[in-house]
């Protein structure tokens, strides 16, 4: 038997989903680019979100399109509530994912290791 999602999963899934919509369809401010939601986070009640974005170029200007977000929070929960099902449209906090750069970080790293490597295999050391 399959083993079932928590239910609070379930909705991180949903939000995730229907809040890139809402985000790309519907918020229309120029300054804020392209955005991935990356995760939702929600709470045990289901009345809290943490909604974790990237953005196009990433860190470049990432403190103003938080800010467009969070300014538009009330209206993109309002949007939500038109395509959700839930007793209660949790309320929204937007956080910069900070995992993709990471990431990206990490893999420079490897890469140069590896140059590095190759560099002393070819010169014999």
């Amino acid at each position: 038997m399959a083993k079932e999602y928590p239910r609070s999963r379930r909705v991180a899934e949903q939000l995730v989903r229907e809040l890139s919509e809402v985000i790309r369809d519907e918020v229309k401010d120029p300054r804020l680019g392209p955005v991935t939601v990356t995760d939702v986070e929600v709470s045990p009640d289901l009345r809290h979100a943490k909604v974790f974005v990237s953005f196009l170029g990433r860190r470049e200007g990432r403190v103003e399109k938080l800010a467009v977000l969070e300014h538009a929070a009330g209206f993109i929960r309002h949007e939500l509530g038109e395509r959700v099902v839930m007793k209660v449209i949790p309320r929204l906090r937007f956080q910069y994912d900070e995992s993709l750069d990471e990431a990206e970080r990490l893999d420079r790293l490897i890469d140069a290791a590896r140059a590095e490597d190759a560099e002393k295999a070819r010169h014999g050391h």
